[in-house]
């Protein structure tokens, strides 16, 4: 009954958490372009990062699958794919000495997936209150139980 209310509420919490993580992500590689952090400590800063990231998204993903949520599911899947085939190659991790040659593209390709994530916690937010009004409205008079609003409830 409040299952769907419990798996809104992980996956806002669950997206929030991958856009904190590409933030800071992004934050790092725009302290090593203005030269105020040095390659190794960024890239393994970023590098840290990189594998619970992707847990987390698979995670989200696999959330909507179990759940039986199929177009967040297939909304959520192109993205975990990616990361899979990333992760396959070992092209996942940044390298220390090819950070600067890489640094435009890595920084493109982190706003790029910001965008996805931003998408993705709009889609959990407008979702959301629909499933929550269909579980609150257990509380109306129609099913025969307690009305919330019954002069029972008076003082």
């Amino acid at each position: 009954m409040y299952w769907d209310l419990i798996l809104w509420i992980i996956a806002l919490v669950s997206n929030i958490a991958l856009l904190a993580i590409l933030l800071y992500q992004i934050i790092c590689l725009s302290d090593l372009e203005a030269d105020y952090m040095n390659p190794y400590d960024s890239s393994s800063k970023i590098n840290s990062l990189v594998v619970p990231e992707f847990i987390l998204q698979g995670v989200f993903c696999a959330l909507f699958l179990v759940t039986g949520h199929r177009f967040m599911f297939l909304v959520t899947l192109p993205l975990l794919v990616y990361h899979a085939r990333l992760f396959s190659r070992g092209a996942h991790l940044l390298d220390v000495t090819e950070i600067f040659r890489a640094l435009s593209h890595e920084k493109k390709y982190r706003v790029i997936k910001l965008g996805v994530y931003l998408c993705f916690i709009f889609l959990v937010i407008v979702r959301c209150p629909a499933d929550t009004v269909s579980i609150l409205s257990i509380f109306s008079s129609e099913h025969g139980e307690l009305d919330i609003r019954s002069p029972f409830l008076e003082f």
